[in-house]
C-alpha cells in the first residue's frame, strides 16, 4: 500500500473517531453500537494507516482505542441480552 493511500485511511478512521464522539454529544442517548462501532472502525483504519506511515506512540494508542470500543461492545451486548 502506498503511503498516500494509507494517508486516506488514516484521514477516514480519523473522520470516524470524530463522529462517534460529536454523535455521543448531540444525542440524549446515544446508541452504544453506533459510538463503539464507528470508533473501533476508526481505530482499525488508523491503524492501517500507521502500519505504512509507523508512529509508535499513535499506534499504541489506537490499541488501547480498539480495546475500550471492543469493551464497550461487549457491555452493550450483554445489557441487550439482560
Amino acid at each position: 500500500m502506498s503511503p498516500a493511500t494509507a494517508n486516506l485511511f488514516g484521514f477516514a478512521g480519523m473522520a470516524c473517531i470524530i463522529f462517534a464522539y460529536a454523535y455521543i454529544t448531540w444525542r440524549a442517548n446515544p446508541n452504544p453500537f453506533i459510538q463503539h462501532g464507528v470508533n473501533l472502525l476508526g481505530a482499525a483504519l488508523l491503524t492501517v494507516s500507521l502500519l505504512v506511515n509507523m508512529n509508535p506512540a499513535s499506534l499504541v494508542l489506537e490499541f488501547f482505542w480498539a480495546s475500550i470500543a471492543i469493551w464497550g461492545l461487549v457491555k452493550a451486548l450483554r445489557e441487550r441480552s439482560a
